[in-house]
């Protein structure tokens, strides 16, 4: 090696590469920040090299998708299922609060990866394992997941982060509003809102809690019911 030459010590471009790169890209600046153009600028390359890693825009959206699916947690060991969909619950809802940009890309892929694919039939079967009918356990997937992407989006929406932006934010909201007009609001938001320690992230696992109930609820009567049938068979 000639003096004073630097050797390129970059790490070997791959798929794995570009997908924790294009994730880190839409983290910092959102998906409307990531393009080709710009991670092959965060990578060090060409725009043209990463096509030897994902075919297009959309395979590398595919891809980041089936990664944040990778960090979820199904909770698989735990002794109950409610206990494993709980977990698993909190656990989709922690990777979309560090990927918000993935909240409206995890549902929407039409060719999805292995640990989507993985993730589901794992969930499916722990639901199945716990004597859920196949009907019963796609009613369950879909309430649940309904619960958490769409609190998720919710969460996401808010005009605030912290305790602190919430409090300034109600108090602008109420110093704009005549208090006599709408009552309700104003000693909802006083009461509550606005009361040391408020954190909407907290009413997750209040609703959460009330979704598996209901859904334990069905599915001991459906058993009940497979019960009685097989009786009246005999």
């Amino acid at each position: 090696m000639a003096p004073g030459h630097k050797q390129d010590v970059r790490p070997r471009l791959n798929r794995e590469r570009v997908l924790h790169a294009g994730i880190a890209l839409a983290d910092e600046a959102g998906l409307d920040a990531l393009s080709m153009r710009k991670l092959g600028e965060q990578l060090g390359v060409e725009a043209m090299s990463l096509y030897k890693h994902v075919a297009n825009k959309d395979d590398l959206l595919g891809g980041m998708v089936d990664a944040v699916f990778a960090e979820i947690d199904l909770a698989a060991d735990e002794r109950s299922w409610r206990a494993a969909m709980r977990s698993r619950a909190i656990s989709v809802r922690q990777a979309l609060k560090r990927h918000p940009w993935a909240v409206p890309l995890m549902q929407s892929r039409t060719n999805p990866g292995p640990s989507t694919l993985g993730h589901l039939d794992a969930l499916i079967g722990i639901l199945r394992g716990a004597g859920f009918s196949v009907v019963l356990t796609a009613h369950a997937l879909s309430a649940i997941d309904a619960y958490v992407y769409g609190f998720a989006m919710q969460e996401k929406a808010l005009p605030f982060d912290t305790e602190e932006d919430s409090r300034e934010v109600v108090q602008q909201i109420l110093a704009a509003m005549p208090t006599d007009e709408w009552p309700h609001l104003v000693e909802f938001s006083r009461e509550h809102v606005l009361k040391p320690g408020y954190d909407y992230g907290r009413e997750f696992e209040w609703g959460l809690d009330l979704v598996l109930e209901g859904l334990e609820r069905s599915r001991n009567a459906g058993r009940a019911g497979a019960r009685a049938t097989a009786a009246r068979s005999v």
